[in-house]
């Protein structure tokens, strides 16, 4: 039996991908791209004389103990934020995800607020209210994330299967229970998904947050661009590369556990 396509969501798909079609379009015709200008042997030669100034690393053993400490402020401030964010986003998530009701709109509107504010605006604030350091980085990484998992944790419970919900309902169990029971467990793997995504990229945040002086490696590495002292912050980058190689692979590795 053939089923045929509706003719409203097919000419609502064709509007939509003629519409992205004309956003591309207009987004190559506004911008001046001076694509000769990469290409021209000039250009690599500056690159290249550039990047010659990174090599060799400074590999002395007092300035890679101050790149350790570094990247460990660095790991410390994302993992700690990721927590904060999670355990705020989880709270928050239960009044986004119920119907129509005004304090879905407030804390859907918080949450906006929240991750609409880029991390580097909300360090500039943090550095401001608390000061130089660790601290800063982490409240504007917590902040910021605490916006996108609000969202997709809401998202998550909207879309969970409530087939068990109503089974334990019929029943008279009541609504604590039935969370506790029925909803939470559903939703918890996918929240740890999220979660440990939001890690991974709160890594590479919080190596940016060091240049508006929230700590971390992103503090060392504008110290030393600062003072073109290129083989030090050619030490920094490999540590800022190190550990996002090793967070996301442990990331990757717990996700697929889970999901097993």
């Amino acid at each position: 039996m053939m089923v045929r396509a509706d003719p409203g969501k097919r000419l609502t798909l064709v509007a939509v991908s003629l519409g992205f079609l004309i956003l591309v379009v207009a987004s190559f015709a506004s911008l001046d791209l001076q694509w000769s200008e990469l290409t021209e042997p000039g250009a690599l030669t500056r690159m290249g004389d550039f990047l010659k100034g990174f090599s060799p690393p400074d590999t002395s053993a007092a300035f890679l103990s101050r790149v350790a400490w570094a990247t460990l402020q660095t790991i410390a401030i994302s993992l700690l934020s990721t927590v904060l964010a999670t355990l705020c986003a989880a709270i928050l998530a239960l009044p986004a995800s119920r119907p129509e009701t005004t304090g879905r709109v407030v804390v859907r509107s918080v949450l906006n607020f929240l991750r609409a504010v880029p991390e580097l605006i909300w360090a500039a604030i943090f550095v401001i209210a608390v000061g130089l350091g660790p601290f800063a980085g982490t409240l504007a990484l917590a902040a910021h994330t605490t916006g996108v998992l609000g969202r997709l944790f809401g998202d998550t419970l909207e879309n969970l299967p409530q087939a068990s919900v109503r089974a334990l309902r019929d029943n008279g169990v009541g609504p604590t229970a039935r969370f506790l029971y029925a909803t939470l467990p559903e939703a918890l793997p996918q929240y740890m998904t999220y979660a440990l995504y939001r890690w991974e990229n709160n890594i590479r945040a919080a190596t940016i947050l060091g240049i508006v002086g929230a700590g971390g490696l992103g503090q060392l590495l504008f110290y030393y661009l600062s003072l073109f002292q290129m083989n030090r912050a050619s030490t920094v980058i490999l540590a800022m590369i190190g550990i996002v190689l090793v967070v996301d692979r442990l990331s990757y590795e717990a996700r697929r556990w889970m999901t097993r």
